[in-house]
């Protein structure tokens, strides 16, 4: 795994000329707490929780997060002068170094049954890390985050997204049209009987598969609905935030803006979460 991005959906309501378009993205772990203050983005992420320790292990060994840019330091957030020749290769070892110990921690806390929930935080600045993301309003995100004095990490996969939103051609859709993300047989399901709200549904419990980082290819039709239902039964409402339907109504709803309806605020007890034992 490496900088990567890819889009899943990407749609125009005709009726508002408004844009929604869903990524997959893969970057740097460590900066998973910048990404997140973006509060107009709907985001599913992979889980540290979710991930057997082994396949974590793995990927740290095999194909660790090394940065590219060394900065020197200095004051202030932005390093301007990178690290040079014997000084670069020492950092870099270092930081290697330092990924050896924390695999020799978490082998030991296998030893002694640590949960995974804990056994693989200690990995996590080693590891390149997948979310799907979706969003109408994108300006802010890229006018910060390819921004010169931006995380150099961040810019690079802020670029990458840029530029790939730029260059893409959206679909255009009519009220009453769905962005389904990860869907691309809805109408080989629509023909074979499947409804609206079990395609969306479908959808949903695909874009959660990234928590597990087991949706890519996997088509069980029957596992991703029931996936997507154990989810909302649980409180568990952003892979509803992905999936939406364009209205002719040129109004927000949730974080979405122009007209797109997030399946979300379609369910009942989205913003406050009750459990079936409370209802």
């Amino acid at each position: 795994m490496s900088y990567a991005v890819k889009i899943l959906a990407d749609s125009i309501n005709v009726a508002t000329g408004k844009r929604l378009t869903t990524m997959e993205i893969a970057f740097p772990r460590f900066i998973l707490a910048e990404f997140n203050t973006h509060r107009m983005l709907s985001r599913s992420s992979a889980s540290s929780r979710a991930i057997p320790v082994a396949k974590m292990l793995e990927r740290a060994l095999s194909n660790p997060f090394i940065p590219e840019y060394w900065g020197k330091n200095q004051k202030g957030m932005r390093a301007a002068e990178e690290l040079q020749g014997a000084e670069r290769e020492g950092a870099i070892a270092l930081w290697l170094a330092a990924r050896n110990k924390a695999v020799d921690a978490v082998r030991a806390m296998q030893e002694l049954d640590v949960h995974k929930q804990l056994a693989n935080r200690m990995l996590e600045p080693w590891l390149w890390h997948t979310v799907i993301v979706s969003a109408t309003e994108w300006d802010n995100f890229f006018a910060l985050r390819t921004h010169k004095d931006a995380q150099p990490e961040f810019r690079r996969i802020a670029v990458m997204m840029r530029e790939m939103y730029e260059a893409h051609e959206p679909d255009f859709v009519h009220a009453g049209d769905w962005h389904l993300p990860l869907c691309e047989d809805a109408w080989d399901l629509a023909v074979d009987g499947r409804t609206p709200d079990e395609i969306a549904r479908i959808a949903c419990g695909r874009c959660a598969r990234v928590s597990y980082l087991t949706h890519d290819g996997k088509r069980d039709l029957q596992a991703d609905l029931d996936l997507a239902d154990r989810l909302q039964r649980a409180g568990h409402m952003a892979p509803y935030e992905h999936v939406a339907r364009a209205v002719s109504e040129d109004r927000p709803f949730g974080n979405f803006t122009g007209g797109w309806l997030q399946y979300r605020k379609t369910l009942p007890n989205e913003a406050v979460f009750i459990s079936t034992e409370q209802q």
